[in-house]
Order: C-alpha cells, then sequence, then structure tokens
C-alpha cells in the first residue's frame, strides 16, 4: 500500500511540474515569437511592460482575463464554452508519455523522467493528438457562425489529410527501434539518430507536425483574408486565449515528440540529459516561428495536393525502403 501511494505522489508531482514548466514556456513563446518575428520583420516587439518586454505575458493574461466573456446568442451555448479548453488539454495530456531523462535517483529511490512508460506510448500519442481537432470543429461549429463553421471544416480536412501521413511517417521509427515506447525509441538512438538515419521520414514528419499545428504556411482555418479569423472569430477574453494557449502548448508537445522520434531525445555530449532536451525542444520551436516568418500561407487546393499526392505516397514508400534495409541487414 505504501509503495502505491509513493508512485501516486511522484505521479502528482511530476504531472504538476510539467503543468507548470509547459504554461510557463507556452507563455514566453508567445513573447519569443512576436520579438523574434519584430527583428525578422524590420519592427520592435513588445518593449514596453517591464525590462525588455518580459512582463508582456503576464500583461496579455490580465487583459484577456478582464475583457468581457461573450456568448452568441444563438451559440450552442455549452459546446461554445467547452470547445477553447479541448484544445489546450489534449495537448497536455500527451506530456503522460513523453521520456525527459534517463531514470534517476532521487532520495534513494529510482525516479524514471516520465509520467507512465507505455508500452504503446506511439499508439497514445496518435490517439490523444488527433483529438485537439475536436476542440477546432466545436468551436466553429458551435458558434453558429458560417465563417467560424467554414474554418472549423478546414481544420478537420486538414487534420485527415494530415494525420495519415503523420502516423505512417513513424513506422520506420517503430521498424528500427523494434518498440512502440518512446523511452525504447530514445534508447535506440544512443549511438545515432534517426534524423541521421532516415531525413525522409524526418521531413514528413516534420511537414505533417506543422499542419496539424495550423502553423503558417499550413494555418487555413484561420485564413484571416476570407475567414474574418476563422474557428475562432465569435470568442472573445480568455476563451480566445484558450485557443492560442493550447496551439503554443501544441508547439513545445510537438517539438518534444519531434526530439523523441528523430533527434535522440535527451543524449548528447557534456551537458546534462534534460538541458539537451530543452535545448532540442527550444530549437524546434524556433524552426517554426522561423517558417512562420519566411512562408506564405498555401491554397487550400495546394495544402490537399501536398497531402494526398506527395506525403503519402512517400510515406508509403519510405516505409518499404525501410522495410527492405532493415531485413537485407537482418
Amino acid at each position: 500500500m505504501s509503495e502505491s501511494l509513493v508512485t501516486l505522489a511522484l505521479i502528482a508531482v511530476k504531472l504538476g511540474l510539467i503543468f507548470a514548466v509547459i504554461l510557463f514556456m507556452a507563455a514566453y513563446l508567445v513573447l519569443a515569437e512576436r520579438k523574434i518575428l519584430g527583428r525578422m520583420q524590420l519592427r520592435y516587439g513588445p518593449n514596453r511592460t517591464g525590462p525588455f518586454g518580459l512582463m508582456q505575458p503576464l500583461a496579455d493574461v490580465i487583459k484577456l482575463l478582464t475583457k468581457e466573456d461573450f456568448v452568441p446568442a444563438r451559440a450552442d451555448k455549452w459546446l461554445f464554452l467547452l470547445a477553447p479548453g479541448i484544445t489546450a488539454v489534449t495537448a497536455l495530456l500527451v506530456f503522460a508519455v513523453v521520456p525527459f531523462g534517463p531514470t534517476r535517483e532521487i532520495f534513494g529511490q529510482q525516479v524514471p523522467l516520465v509520467v507512465v512508460d507505455l508500452n504503446i506510448g506511439v499508439l497514445y500519442v496518435l490517439g490523444v493528438s488527433s483529438m485537439a481537432v475536436y476542440g477546432v470543429v466545436l468551436g466553429g461549429w458551435a458558434s453558429n457562425s458560417k465563417y467560424s463553421l467554414l474554418g472549423g471544416v478546414r481544420g478537420l480536412s486538414q487534420m485527415i489529410s494530415y494525420e495519415l501521413s503523420l502516423g505512417l511517417s513513424l513506422v520506420p521509427v517503430i521498424m528500427m527501434a523494434r518498440s512502440f515506447s518512446l523511452t525504447d525509441i530514445v534508447m535506440a538512438q544512443q549511438n545515432l539518430p534517426f534524423l541521421l538515419l532516415n531525413p525522409v521520414a524526418f521531413g514528413v514528419f516534420f511537414i505533417c507536425v506543422l499542419a496539424e499545428s495550423n502553423r503558417i504556411p499550413f494555418d487555413l482555418p484561420e485564413a484571416e483574408n476570407e475567414l474574418v479569423g476563422g474557428f475562432h472569430t465569435e470568442y472573445s477574453g480568455m476563451r480566445f486565449g484558450l485557443f492560442f494557449v493550447g496551439e503554443y502548448i501544441n508547439m513545445v508537445v510537438l517539438g518534444s515528440l519531434l526530439t523523441v522520434f528523430f533527434l535522440g531525445g535527451w543524449h548528447g555530449p557534456w551537458l546534462p540529459p534534460l538541458a539537451w532536451f530543452l535545448i532540442k525542444v527550444l530549437a524546434v520551436c524556433a524552426m517554426f516561428i522561423w517558417i512562420r516568418a519566411s512562408m506564405p500561407r498555401l491554397r487550400y487546393d495546394q495544402l490537399m495536393n501536398l497531402g494526398w499526392k506527395i506525403l503519402l505516397p512517400l510515406s508509403l514508400l519510405n516505409i518499404l525502403v525501410t522495410g527492405a534495409v532493415l531485413l537485407g541487414w537482418g
């Protein structure tokens, strides 16, 4: 009984630490993106609130909390209120199986730096991450607005198109690691990251991750040129903020998955394992921001052609080639 209580207490502490760190990172990723985009576009980012603008995330939270929480008269009220939370919560749930480092001894007890090391971790990640689109679809449908509905439908069709290629791009990773456990996948990259062993899988996964997170050049569900603001047009106050908190939490989640599947996880010389993990995650997030500053939005037909006519056949071909190579090597 005491051992089970200790295990539950450890899980609770891990969840609390992860929740606090992820929210902190999401808040300051917003600031980092605004500052980096400002420099890339020859303008200043936020620099008035606190030294170097470091208190801007706190000012944004206060502003959103004090705004009127508006619900359209003909909206489906409960679904309208629930949708923003789905986006944020599903992103956080993925971290239950993400390993941040090897097992460490803390207070005389061996503590794995992962909440739960599932032997079907990859399937869990794919299942939970695919639920995030419900927040987008429900937010668009429950608003009772044609613009919001179009944004929600775009988000759904985009998720279906790229979720297939995303899942298939991980099949070679599973084949090389011979396990569905994320910890085993990281351990299989102790000598060489899968980015170098299978760059095609990495490229397909990276593009699909951009599409899954609705980031430029795949932000068609938000396309303000034709949809005003997309699926969140009718939202205000902190519920509007929750959609964007979910987006930036999702950036951290997807950066962590790229690190685990292709960048060797916590492996690296000289620095502590946890430091290497954070450096790699932040590098992926910086790449997301760089792409946003550099690329235009795709047209919808281009987005669908890329998903169905290029990425899907390429990921299937990559599975066959990887299987043949592994079979040939014995």
